[in-house]
């Protein structure tokens, strides 16, 4: 057993730290004392001791300034997550029987016919996951912006960690009409990649992968219509981003 890992996971039943490390998973950039403070409403000494708690345990790692960043005197403190923890008890190897299930896939003697099964289990898989959460909520007809926030709360339970930001132009490997501006101003980026880092192991096929899950759940959501799975890929987050496509029916 790890005991660094389960130490990590205890470290998170304190309230204040689970909301600090809450708060530097959600920041674009690394924060400082000050910024973890105000954002969880504690004093800067006191959000110091949790911080540098947290960078004990693995949950976060200090980080240099911005190259470029003003500053007069010592650069504050910054805190950084890192790539995370796991935890199972008794233990599992579910990381390794993957990774030799890529290298089957993917390797010299690999099947293309393998690879394209996995594609269409990850879009049935998907497929099922958004079906199901459509029928406990019964939305509706969704236009695009309740089409978005129903993603994001299946997507955040999936561990992708979504946020809505700002729709700026990106080069998709897979090109998609795309809503004008003005009418969905927003597009959902995933923070987080549940499958790291087996992505880094074989890209092509586990974003591939990742891709028609996601699909696969707009799909179940009845939401195909006005979203679209996109694969753009970024470094440090998921390789997949929703848009709203060009033509959306209207809210009801």
């Amino acid at each position: 057993m790890d005991e660094r890992a389960v130490s990590a996971v205890a470290a998170l039943a304190d309230p204040v730290r689970a909301a600090l490390y809450g708060f530097a998973r959600r920041s674009q950039a690394p924060v400082t004392r000050e910024d973890a403070a105000r954002a969880v409403g504690i004093s800067r000494k006191l959000a110091a001791f949790h911080l540098d708690k947290l960078v004990a345990c693995g949950l976060l790692h200090t980080a240099t300034a911005t190259a470029g960043t003003p500053r007069v005197g010592r650069a504050p403190k910054r805190y950084a997550p890192t790539e995370g923890v796991s935890v199972q008890v008794p233990q599992r190897e579910h990381a390794l029987l993957a990774g030799i299930l890529l290298d089957a896939v993917t390797g010299s003697q690999g099947c293309p016919a393998a690879a394209e099964a996995a594609r269409r289990q990850a879009r049935e898989r998907g497929r099922a996951l958004g079906s199901a959460e459509h029928e406990r909520l019964r939305p509706g007809r969704l236009g695009a912006e309740r089409a978005m926030g129903l993603a994001e709360q299946v997507l955040d339970h999936q561990g992708y960690e979504p946020a809505r930001e700002p729709a700026t132009p990106v080069a998709p490997v897979v090109a998609v009409p795309v809503a004008p501006v003005g009418a969905v101003p927003q597009c959902l980026r995933m923070r987080n990649c549940p499958f790291h880092p087996l992505a880094e192991q074989s890209p092509g096929l586990v974003c591939g992968l990742n891709h028609e899950f996601v699909s696969g759940i707009l799909e179940g959501l009845r939401a195909g219509a006005v979203l679209d799975a996109v694969l753009a890929p970024r470094p440090g987050a998921c390789c997949v981003e929703i848009h709203a496509r060009a033509v959306t029916p209207p809210d009801r």
